[in-house]
């Protein structure tokens, strides 16, 4: 599914030391990830913006809570937001973090960046 979401081969992340209360060996296969970049990555992010999460149910924009770096993560709890996973073949939902690294060295540039590129935050309510 994620190789179908981004149009790229996800590579394995596996354990790198054995956690008897998780129930982890070493080298046991834990999750999975993509590094995008170049046109892969800017396809990725108009239909992010475009169409995936447009799809989410009463959605009402993104936090703008960033690393204190300039670089913001995003968490999906469901990956069936995206038009090309078939909903009907899914078993389970299946979540995924996606992370923005930038090359901005301040939160504010990094959130007036991702505004640009067209990343729905959230409105602050005045006060009043």
């Amino acid at each position: 599914d994620i190789a179908a979401i981004t149009g790229q081969h996800p590579v394995v992340t596996r354990a790198r030391l054995s956690i008897s209360n998780f129930k982890v060996r070493q080298d046991m296969p834990l999750g999975i990830k993509v590094t995008m970049r170049g046109r892969n990555m800017y396809e990725f992010l108009h239909r992010l913006i475009a169409i995936a999460l447009p799809n989410i149910r009463d959605f009402q924009g993104l936090p703008d809570k960033f690393d204190g770096q300039g670089n913001y993560t995003l968490g999906v709890t469901d990956h069936t937001i995206f038009p090309e996973i078939h909903i009907e073949r899914q078993r389970t939902n299946v979540g995924m973090d996606i992370c923005f690294v930038t090359s901005c060295a301040l939160d504010e540039e990094g959130r007036e960046l991702l505004s640009l590129f067209g990343i729905p935050f959230r409105k602050h309510a005045a006060a009043a």
